[in-house]
């Protein structure tokens, strides 16, 4: 295989000859193919090519229609191969992933009509692989056990052989499932309190297999927000404890609907506690010779902690809305957490000492070290909570605690936009009123390149926006006598989009009540693999997608989709991550809900019209246009041009 799709002249920079093939392509190559040219891939080509040559942060506002993804493909397998990195895509979901990798996919285009080998690898979050651990627990409760011994006689034979492996393929990734709705998958997937560095069949667990396997990527690897800025949090904790980082070197980074990359830093860098993983972790060193100051330390640290989490169980509250419960803090609670500190502290104290008279497994207590580091960093920063963000949530095992920064700016400075290499952002929907600083400043970007340029369509003929004036004292139920009448009117072939996991439960419950829809399919995400979901939403053209992750990224076109219902205007919930940044803004609702909603909401509508061929509705049930005069004018100024809003009676 040819190392460049050019013939490459040393002699010349390599950018700039990668720019002239990147336009010989769009002007001629996919023309030839039966491809349009469109201006405003040509121009998003040569902005990229300034952002590779100059190493920098590129915020790449394209609409929809535009080609985008097809621009910073080319340019990303092109320095790869230049720098002999692969590059990363992250995009906003794992259902985002899939839909980059499908067989009809960007990707696969590329590679068919340029006569490219791209080799693109999927580098999925950890929560995506089956746990062999959990999955042998799941069947000795015996709930479903018919189900679970299913998928266990299912998993390939070298997962239970003591012998060397041979050969082996992928295996354990959620898409293998699409039966399984997420509650059932979370009773078997790997979470975030599995002890993998102990587990015996690591070197054979799927999620293992599949890291080796992207690692070795020529091309692109293709993961998550959630799973790259992983990736950069544990990258130091990985390196010390001997293990390789998540991600490899790479040459440059593209985050794919990088609005929404903030929440997914405010998510992964941050810590998560559990009473039942402490007490399991601690106790493996009393299976060790070990002196009894240690022992009766451990045993104080374990019964201090359960006082500890029962403790922030009294003093938080739910938070409409959320699963999320906000934590109140008072003064027995700081009490119970230093004791709990402090006891964490005598017993690294002791394990310094024990680990000289060599008693403990070395391997072991490295793991227990690591963990109580963890745990100490994590308290130490709650006792200063002014700077953190920090809620609790229930689970069969007890509470877990999560604990997080207000601002990820500086790591994300540090280990992100600090480094060398070029990082863009795309989206279509980047700047509020016109400026990219909103989404900047939230991440600590301060010099960076931007462009913006609009969709090709006609949405003036493609769209129709509507505004029901339903009546709003009825509440839900005015809502639902609206949705009735408007699937009615297309046929199904809708996506419903809600704010809140609640408000798409009660939906489901109602819509099985309706005599209207009887006959007419519906698709709820949490029923079934989200990937399988929107496919047999597109194969089956009357059906109905509920949803309340796919604002972004789906891509439908054709009649499948004529109607767009945006339940609810997306403004931020009241959780704990949006209380604190509205209480750092001086002005909450236009710093901070404005402009999230804003963002969602242009996202939201866009799933509509995917081609020049495509018509439909789009619908807004939002009570605030009708109640919040401001929010509705900022909506009226983000339809697309030519777009009037109608409202019926």
């Amino acid at each position: 295989m040819e190392r460049y799709p050019f013939t490459y002249d040393p002699a010349r920079p390599f950018i700039q000859q990668a720019g002239e093939w990147v336009a010989d392509v769009f002007y001629e190559l996919l023309p030839e193919a039966g491809f349009e040219v469109r201006d405003e891939q040509i121009y998003m080509a040569f902005q990229l090519e300034k952002a590779f040559a100059e190493k920098k942060t590129i915020f790449a506002e394209a609409g929809v229609g535009t080609g985008k993804t097809l621009v910073y493909l080319l340019y990303a397998v092109c320095y790869a191969r230049y720098t002999r990195k692969p590059a990363v895509i992250a995009c906003a979901d794992e259902s985002l992933i899939e839909q980059l990798v499908k067989p009809e996919g960007d990707i696969a285009k590329l590679a068919r009509h340029l006569d490219l080998v791209i080799d693109a690898r999927l580098g999925k979050s950890p929560d995506q692989y089956l746990c062999l651990r959990k999955l042998d627990d799941a069947r000795m409760k015996g709930d479903e056990e018919m189900l679970w011994d299913g998928i266990a006689a299912g998993l390939p034979d070298f997962v239970y052989s003591h012998a060397p492996m041979q050969s082996f393929h992928a295996y354990g990734d959620r898409r293998d499932y699409p039966q399984l709705t997420d509650e059932q998958w979370q009773q078997i997937n790997w979470d975030s309190f599995q002890d993998c560095f102990t587990c015996d069949r690591r070197h054979r667990c799927g999620q293992t297999l599949s890291r080796d396997h992207y690692r070795r990527s020529a091309d692109l690897i293709i993961c998550s927000h959630d799973y790259y800025l992983e990736h950069v949090w544990t990258y130091d904790g990985r390196k010390r404890e001997g293990q390789l980082p998540l991600l490899p070197e790479h040459s440059s980074v593209v985050f794919d609907e990088g609005h929404l990359l903030e929440s997914a830093a405010m998510k992964a860098l941050g810590y998560k506690m559990k009473h039942v993983v402490f007490e399991e972790l601690i106790t493996r060193l009393l299976q060790n010779e070990i002196r009894e100051t240690l022992a009766v330390l451990i045993d104080n640290a374990i019964v201090q902690s359960e006082a500890m989490f029962a403790a922030f169980g009294r003093s938080s509250r739910l938070i409409p809305g959320s699963d999320r419960k906000e934590i109140l803090l008072s003064e027995e609670l700081l009490r119970e957490v230093h004791q709990f500190r402090s006891l964490l502290t005598a017993i690294e104290e002791e394990l310094v000492f024990e680990s000289e008279l060599y008693t403990l497994d070395d391997y072991q207590l490295r793991i227990v070290e690591e963990h109580l580091e963890m745990m100490q960093k994590a308290l130490m920063l709650f006792e200063r909570s002014e700077a953190l963000i920090c809620w609790v949530t229930d689970s069969p095992e007890g509470l877990t605690l999560s604990i997080m920064p207000k601002s990820v700016k500086e790591v994300l400075e540090e280990h992100v936009f600090g480094l060398k290499m070029p990082i863009v952002f795309s989206s279509a929907t980047l700047s509020v009123d016109g400026s990219f600083r909103y989404v900047a400043d939230s991440l600590g970007i301060g010099s960076f390149l931007s462009f913006s340029v609009d969709s090709p369509y006609e949405y003036e003929e493609q769209m129709e926006a509507l505004a029901p004036a339903w009546n709003l004292e009825d509440g839900f139920d005015g809502k639902m006598k609206e949705a009735v009448r408007l699937l009615q009117k297309t046929g199904g072939r809708a996506l419903i989009l809600f704010k809140t996991r609640e408000e798409l439960r009660l939906f489901k419950q109602r819509a099985a009540e309706e005599p209207a829809f009887t006959g007419m399919q519906f698709y709820f995400e949490g029923d079934g693999e989200i990937s399988h979901l929107i496919s047999a939403f597109q194969r089956e053209e009357e059906s109905v997608l509920c949803a309340v992750s796919l604002w972004e990224g789906l891509d439908v076109p054709g009649p499948s989709l004529s109607n767009v219902i945006i339940w609810s205007l997306p403004f931020p919930p009241h959780d704990p991550v949006f209380i604190a940044k509205r209480n750092a803004a001086k002005d909450p609702f236009e710093e901070v809900d404005l402009p999230h909603m804003l963002l969602r909401f242009r996202q939201g509508i866009g799933r509509l019209i995917r081609s020049r061929d495509d018509r439909g509705i789009a619908v807004i049930l939002g009570e605030e246009m009708r109640t919040n005069p401001t929010a509705r004018e900022r909506v009226l100024a983000v339809l697309p041009e030519g777009v009037e809003l109608q409202e019926q009676a």
